[in-house]
């Protein structure tokens, strides 16, 4: 294991992201806006950057063909672009568990997940009911996952399951997806810190997003090594970041910590999964010559 590339890429992604971040609040840009919107789609790149600094300019390695990106479509690729929808009904149905959450006919959560995106007076007057824009956005989603979110997704996943997984594959799948999951999430911190996914506990939600993205990386790992592609992991990446924001649209009570994705019910989430993937898939991670090959 090439340790020193592994620190090498995480110390320059971080530098770049963190740098950029700062930029963006000692400038006063407001979060929750539209313009927060497009800055943290840019943000989305500079793990590809990273990787990009430190695969050919300092390695002087190839990064298509050691990187993975490759469009082998296989089934898993399918798996990737639905496994999303899966997620945002059981994150649903376990908010509904936690003690002051109900479901919302009203869908009263669309408002909040519009919120910054959609003028208020314009929300107030939407043309079809909250039920069936529930359903457009979903159908929505699943358009935009596998193909303009999966770009974005991309500039993430060539440094995180591109890069970082083939020169972690020695660790094991489940020690290497732990790595990456935490480097993945103290990456996002910045963001959280301006108000990012969970408004108002901006402290806490640093290690809340710490916690998601360690839980969600073995599936991500899993995804990746089966398609082998780093692609289908932008396809996961785009459909989840298309879909999983429509969980909290149904409910009604709890907060950002509690409700949704991102909150404990979504981790109760994640963690069913990872019992599966532990007790019945029991994943083995290829040797590191074996990955994108």
């Amino acid at each position: 294991m090439n340790t020193k590339k592994i620190f090498l890429f995480i110390l320059i992604t971080l530098f770049i992201s963190w740098l950029a971040a700062g930029v963006y609040y000692l400038a006063g840009a407001e979060w929750g806006t539209p313009l927060s919107m497009v800055f943290a789609v840019g943000y989305m790149f500079f793990p590809l950057l990273g990787a990009i600094i430190v695969q050919k300019y300092i390695y002087k390695e190839p990064v298509i063909e050691s990187l993975g990106v490759k469009f082998n479509i296989n089934y898993w690729w399918l798996a990737a672009w639905l496994l999303p929808v899966v997620l945002v009904f059981a994150t649903i149905g376990t908010s509904l568990l936690f003690p002051g959450v109900a479901y919302s006919p009203g869908m009263e959560g669309i408002f909040e997940y519009l919120e910054g995106l959609v003028p208020e007076d314009q929300m107030e007057e939407m043309p079809f009911s909250p039920q069936l824009a529930f359903w457009l956005m979903l159908v929505q989603g699943i358009i935009a996952g596998p193909t303009i979110n999966a770009v974005a997704g991309f500039g993430e996943e060539l440094g995180w399951r591109g890069l970082l997984l083939k020169e972690m594959a020695p660790l094991g799948f489940w020690k290497s997806s732990v790595v990456i999951g935490f480097v993945w999430g103290i990456w996002h911190a910045p963001l959280i810190l301006m108000g990012h996914n969970y408004p108002g506990y901006e402290v806490i939600g640093v290690g809340m997003m710490i916690i998601w993205c360690i839980l969600l990386s073995p599936l991500f790992t899993y995804i990746t090594v089966r398609a082998n592609s780093v692609i289908a992991a932008a396809v996961l990446h785009g459909s989840m970041n298309a879909t999983l924001g429509l969980a909290i649209m149904p409910v009604t009570g709890g907060t950002v910590l509690t409700v949704g994705a991102t909150g404990l019910a979504g981790f109760a989430v994640l963690i069913v999964v990872n019992l599966i993937l532990l007790l019945w898939v029991r994943p083995q991670m290829p040797d590191k010559s074996m990955i994108f090959n």
